[in-house]
């Protein structure tokens, strides 16, 4: 006789199977590192510039880093800031203060003494870890030292009092310096010496998988930066399922991520690899000459380098020959439709992928498959994760609209933020009652499910009473012979409330004029769309927050030029 209670869990796995739903795993940061150091061993984990760590040396840099946090004085729960430009220590000490349940905070590290003192005192950072690496003429002690008043006559570094910054105990520099004030590194490593490995991992086996791992800040385009604590299993289980299934990674893949790692950007692929027993290869300062040689002496299979400000430059470099790079299976860019069916051209024996996420989202919900045909990844960013629920409603209603409609996007699941750190109006504003999440991200969903990012609420425009996206107007601008990026903002105006202006920049060689570019757009799209004035800009010259463009600053250096002009 069969047992049907044996047999029933059969029947079970089938119809799974029969569904294509993929099973889901979740842990923390530190389980996952011990895990794959036991599984891939003296396998190279981690390339940053000519720095390497294998699984195990990963593991035993990470619990030194937590030993000396822990002599520090550093407890569960506390905020560890980490600013330095991409490198070694970064990650050692990244997943160091993950494995004793410290609460991580990546910085910007293009913020400059305000921003820094703000999110210092916002985060109520109990450690603060940097580095003498001068990365794109950043000093960070001398950044540390203007918005830290009193830290260079610190009499004891680790038991830090100032007045700006009650709860900050120690500045660590992880460098060859040894600057008053901070803790130097050899001092650092000292400090684990009144701790065991055996209590590192005690710790590690007490955090739970919805214990916050790291409070993210958002980039802070238009006002000042918000903390965004997230979940070991947030970041963990994202980062799992986009690299597993959506990437296919293997042990044989060497992922190329140019991308800072305060970003999340970095940070998830960084985990998927982990767990992939893939490499991660990264640099300090993304610059084309320098990637193209990582890409080629490293043997790179996976390009995440994501957007197009990154991967034109690399694709418009005299150094670039995709004769050299067929070891490169896919590209992963996030673009306009347009831009992205240009980069297929460019890369056509490569597969693309496409993506939807932000920060309060666990950085990416949604992403394309590498089987997707071209239109497909040009026009949407795949459905959502499993677990994870995506929602578009009307603007003005709240309600779910049709399939195709436009829309805000709104998000629920595991992957969502705890909400933002210390203020209960913004949550207020951002949650409803039901636990989903207003993105502020406008978009669609077609009949598969399939969302398509159309802009930011705040990128839209008024025009005389008119609805514009200014996504529409870039996308329409980068099918422009000579144009590479084209970024739309909106000025004041006396007659229509405001009108739309274009930030351009050139391919390398492409001349034209801000005529011609106006001209282009006529019986392209409505009139009251076209761009009123064009302005042409550099490579070096967009103002970045951290992946992405500041437009407000784009609105204030044009309102300048009209005042010089018209004074």
């Amino acid at each position: 006789m069969v047992d049907e209670r044996v047999s029933a869990p059969t029947e079970s796995c089938r119809k799974l199977k029969r569904l294509e739903m993929a099973w889901c795993e979740a842990t923390t940061f530190g389980d996952l590192l011990v895990r794959s150091a036991e599984r891939y061993g003296s396998k190279e984990a981690v390339v940053v510039q000519d720095d390497r760590r294998s699984f195990e040396g990963l593991l035993e840099s990470a619990i030194q880093a937590g030993r000396s946090l822990l002599g520090l004085g550093v407890g569960r729960g506390d905020a560890v800031g980490i600013l330095m430009p991409n490198c070694i220590d970064f990650v050692e000490v990244m997943f160091g203060g993950a494995l004793i349940g410290a609460r991580v905070v990546p910085i910007n590290a293009r913020f400059k003494d305000r921003e820094l003192a703000y999110l210092i005192e916002n985060a109520d950072l109990t450690i603060l870890l940097t580095s003498d690496i001068v990365d794109q003429h950043t000093d960070y002690v001398e950044i540390l030292d203007s918005c830290l008043p009193g830290l260079s006559e610190a009499s004891d570094p680790t038991t830090l009092r100032l007045d700006l910054a009650p709860k900050l105990k120690s500045v660590v520099m992880l460098g060859n310096s040894s600057p008053a004030g901070m803790v130097d590194r050899e001092r650092f490593e000292l400090l684990a010496g009144s701790v065991t490995d055996e209590d590192v991992h005690r710790l590690r086996t007490r955090i739970a998988i919805r214990d916050i791992a790291m409070m993210m800040y958002t980039s802070g385009t238009t006002a000042d930066p918000k903390g965004c604590p997230t979940t070991h299993e947030a970041l963990v289980r994202t980062a799992v399922t986009g690299c597993r299934n959506c990437f296919e990674l293997t042990t044989e893949d060497r992922f190329w991520d140019p991308l800072p790692l305060f970003h999340m950007s970095a940070i998830l692929p960084l985990i998927g690899c982990i767990d992939a027993g893939s490499t991660y290869i990264t640099l300090t300062h993304v610059e084309p000459g320098a990637s193209i040689r990582q890409l080629r002496d490293e043997a790179c299979t996976f390009s995440f380098s994501t957007f197009p400000t990154v991967t034109n430059a690399i694709l418009d470099h005299p150094d670039w020959d995709p004769k050299e790079f067929t070891q490169i299976r896919a590209w992963t860019n996030v673009s306009s439709p347009d831009g992205l069916r240009e980069l297929h051209k460019r890369l056509p024996d490569s597969r693309h992928l496409n993506a939807y996420g932000c920060t309060e989202i666990g950085g990416v919900a949604c992403f394309t498959r590498p089987d997707d045909p071209p239109e497909t990844w040009a026009t949407t960013s795949g459905p959502p994760f499993d677990g994870i629920e995506i929602e578009v409603r009307d603007i003005e209603t709240g309600q779910p609209v049709g399939v195709g409609e436009r829309g805000l996007i709104w998000s629920r699941g595991y992957n969502l933020f705890e909400g933002y750190h210390k203020d209960e109006a913004k949550n207020a504003e951002s949650f409803d009652d039901d636990g989903w999440f207003c993105t502020g991200d406008i978009g669609a969903m077609d009949p598969e499910g399939r969302v398509s990012y159309l802009g930011r609420v705040k990128d839209m425009l008024k025009v005389g009473g008119e609805n514009v996206a200014a996504v529409e107007i870039e996308s329409l601008l980068q099918t422009h012979p000579s144009v590479s990026i084209a970024q739309v903002v909106a000025v004041p105006d006396a007659k229509y409330v405001e009108v739309p202006v274009a930030y351009v920049e050139l391919r390398p060689d492409c001349e034209t004029t801000e005529k011609e570019v106006i001209d282009y757009c006529d019986g392209k799209i409505a009139r009251f769309k076209i761009p009123r004035h064009v302005r042409f800009i550099s490579a070096n010259e967009w103002p970045m927050s951290a992946t992405k463009i500041q437009k407000f600053r784009l609105q204030d250096r044009f309102a300048e030029e009209q005042h010089a002009s018209s004074g």
